[in-house]
């Protein structure tokens, strides 16, 4: 089964392209399955896709030599990854694996090259994902560098809201993927969230937290 032109139309990089345009990128596109825990892309090896989340959640990824893990960005339905080594012709510039069973959509390399030659709105569209990317980035290393522990998680409940509040299941985030987005130790994690819960932030109830004032935790975002 090809991809919606409705699903085509939601992904950035396609934004605004008549339909005549997305009918000539949908034959490029195919779809892959992913187990949850399953590896999608290595850093380091040669790029091969553009990918983009059709349902599922995907991490995102940056491991150190010691094999300390930095979490860049959960992707969401809809999101997309994979594009630097695409524009750069370098290896992939992060590792991704699937949170959950996850369905993606992806383009090769070389697919969606000739694709930004031949469709002028795509480029302008790529220039602008990119420096949204960018944007984020920054944004991250702020958090990191100036941004007190309890900060960034609640930054984190606040990005995550949906998923913190179901049930144990699929959509959860585990204090130690928490520690890994937040660049700290899962112990230090725990603590903050028990500073929240006392603070009447949120409450933590059976592998779950439920988020009782959203106001206080913008203000300590």
């Amino acid at each position: 089964m090809s991809v919606p032109l409705e699903f085509l139309r939601q992904v950035p990089y396609f934004t605004g392209l008549p339909d005549p345009e997305l009918e000539r990128v949908r034959p490029l596109v195919r779809e892959r399955g992913y187990d949850r825990g399953e590896m999608v892309i290595l850093e380091g090896e040669p790029c091969r896709a553009i990918y983009f989340v059709k349902t599922g959640r995907v991490k995102v990824f940056k491991t150190s030599p010691e094999g300390k893990e930095q979490v860049l960005h959960i992707m969401q339905p809809g999101d997309t990854f994979n594009e630097v080594p695409i524009f750069d012709g370098g290896p992939n510039a992060a590792s991704a694996t699937a949170l959950d069973a996850a369905d993606l959509y992806l383009i090769a390399t070389e697919d969606m090259q000739q694709l930004m030659r031949h469709l002028p709105a795509l480029s302008e569209n790529v220039i602008r994902v990119l420096a949204n990317q960018l944007r984020r980035l920054v944004e991250l290393v702020e958090d990191l560098s100036f941004r007190h522990v309890t900060g960034r998680v609640a930054k984190i409940l606040l990005q995550h809201v949906r998923d913190m509040s179901e049930p144990d299941g699929a959509g959860r985030l585990t204090q130690q993927q928490m520690a890994t987005m937040a660049g700290t130790a899962r112990e230090m994690v725990g603590r903050a969230l028990k500073g929240l819960e006392q603070a009447g932030a949120i409450r933590m109830e059976r592998g779950r937290i439920v988020i009782l004032d959203r106001e206080l935790l913008e203000r300590l975002d």
